[in-house]
C-alpha cells in the first residue's frame, strides 16, 4: 500500500525538496509513498486570486481566509488525517508520527502570514492543528517537510535495519543512548569499554542506563512521562507523599 501525501500550500515548488533525496527520495521513486501538491490559490474566487485579508480588529500582517482554505481542504478530503501546521497546535510526537505512518497517508495544510482564520477549524473539526516545536517559521512548508520525513522513514522497507526505527529517541519517552564508532581512540578519548566487551547483556544494560540518564538530565518532561508510563509517581507526587510522612 502506497502512503499518499497531499500538501496544500501556496508554494508547491518547495516540494519534494529534501524529500526527493536519500531514503525518502528512493522511496518516492520506488512508489512506497506518493506526493501531490495542491496550490491553495487555485481555490480563490476573485480575479486577484486572493487567499488572505487584513486581521479583524486590526493588527499587523494578513490572515488566510477560511472560505478559500475550506474549499481547498474539501477538494482533497478523502478520509485521510488532515493536519494543519501551526505553532498554536498540539506538539507533534513520535507516537503520533508512528500512527500516521501506519495509515494510508496524510493531508497537510501549510499556513502562511499571521495564520488561519479560526472559523476554518470550527467549521472543519476534523482538521488537526499540529506544531513541530515552540518556534515560529515563515510558513508551514518546512514543518510539513519535517512531518512527512518523520512518517516516510517508518514506512516498511524505507530503513535498512528493522530495529533502526525502534531504538531511537522518543521511543518509550526516552532519548536515545550515545553512539560511538572507529577509531577506538580519538584525541585521547576512548570508546566506553563496555561497548568493546562483546557482552550483549551488559551493552543493553549500559544503553538503557545512558538513555535514562540523558533523558532525566536533558528532558525532565519526557522523564516524568516515562516514569508515568511505568506506573511510577511523578516527582511532585512523590515529594508530597514524602512530606506527608515527615514528623512534625
Amino acid at each position: 500500500m502506497t502512503f499518499a501525501a497531499t500538501v496544500l500550500t501556496l508554494y508547491p515548488e518547495m516540494f519534494p525538496g529534501p524529500l526527493g533525496h536519500s531514503l525518502a527520495g528512493r522511496a518516492l521513486a520506488d512508489g512506497t509513498w506518493s506526493l501531490d501538491c495542491v496550490q491553495i490559490r487555485d481555490f480563490a474566487t476573485d480575479k486577484h486570486r486572493s487567499v488572505d485579508d487584513t486581521p479583524a480588529g486590526g493588527g499587523a500582517g494578513m490572515v488566510l481566509r477560511a472560505d478559500v482554505l475550506a474549499a481547498a481542504v474539501d477538494h482533497v478530503a478523502d478520509g485521510r488525517p488532515i493536519l494543519a501546521m501551526t505553532p498554536r497546535g498540539a506538539p507533534l510526537t513520535q507516537a503520533r508520527v508512528r500512527a500516521l505512518a501506519q495509515g494510508s497517508g496524510v493531508i497537510v495544510l501549510c499556513g502562511r502570514f499571521e495564520g488561519f482564520d479560526e472559523r476554518l477549524f470550527e467549521a472543519r473539526p476534523a482538521i488537526e492543528q499540529v506544531s513541530v516545536g515552540d518556534i515560529v517559521l515563515s510558513g508551514g512548508e518546512p514543518a510539513a517537510l519535517m512531518l512527512l520525513d518523520a512518517c516516510i522513514r517508518l514506512l516498511p522497507g524505507v530503513m535498512g535495519a528493522p530495529l533502526s526505527g525502534a531504538e531511537e529517541s522518543f521511543e518509550d519517552d526516552l532519548l536515545e543512548y550515545p553512539h560511538y564508532t572507529r577509531p577506538n581512540l580519538w584525541e585521547g578519548r576512548a570508546i566506553p569499554e563496555v561497548l568493546r566487551s562483546g557482552d550483549h547483556a551488559k551493552i543493553a544494560a549500559w544503553r538503557k542506563r545512558m538513555a535514562e540518564d540523558h533523558t532525566r538530565l536533558r528532558r525532565p518532561d519526557l522523564w516524568e512521562r516515562h516514569k508515568g508510563a511505568r506506573g511510577e509517581p511523578a516527582s511532585g507526587a512523590r515529594q508530597k507523599k514524602d512530606q506527608a510522612h515527615e514528623p512534625d
